[in-house]
């Protein structure tokens, strides 16, 4: 499989459209009060970075980072698509941001993800690359639906 992971501007009609789909998945099984993913537009707002990943021409997944203080980002918006699923896309999107960051001068990586069934392959995907479970970072509160999760770079 030929990954082609790319830094992405949002313009085109894909990516708007996974991100579109990954704010509603999450809204489907999480609590508005506790749904912590961004549109487009609030990615472009708080001037993250998104990657989107393609295999022969199909848009498989996407991932950003939004820096906040000097040395530190936030793992946002992190999505596979259905048909890419369990084929290791997540995680070369994840290495990708890793690496990313580290050019960029990033020392650290938070990121806040569910902590029900429906994401304990995400937490497991997270835990196997190092992060571990934090208390919550930022402007997040404590939530039983939330994870909150760092590593150093």
């Amino acid at each position: 499989m030929d990954l082609d992971i790319r830094l992405d501007d949002l313009s085109g009609t894909p990516t708007r459209e996974l991100v579109t789909a990954h704010v509603a998945g999450m809204l489907a099984n999480t609590p508005p009060e506790s749904c912590h993913a961004l549109d487009a537009d609030a990615l472009m707002g708080k001037e993250a970075l998104l990657w989107s990943a393609w295999v022969d021409g199909e848009l498989a997944g996407i991932g950003a980072l939004s820096p906040f203080g000097a040395e530190e980002g936030e793992l946002k918006s992190m999505r596979v698509t259905d048909a890419f699923l369990g084929k290791g896309i997540g995680r070369a999107i994840l290495r990708h941001i890793v690496a990313e960051a580290r050019a960029r001068g990033i020392r650290s990586l938070w990121l806040e993800t569910g902590s029900g069934d429906d994401f304990a392959a995400a937490r497991g995907l997270y835990a196997s690359e190092g992060f571990v479970e934090c208390p919550p970072f930022g402007d997040y509160r404590p939530d039983p639906l939330s994870t909150f999760m760092t590593r150093e770079v």
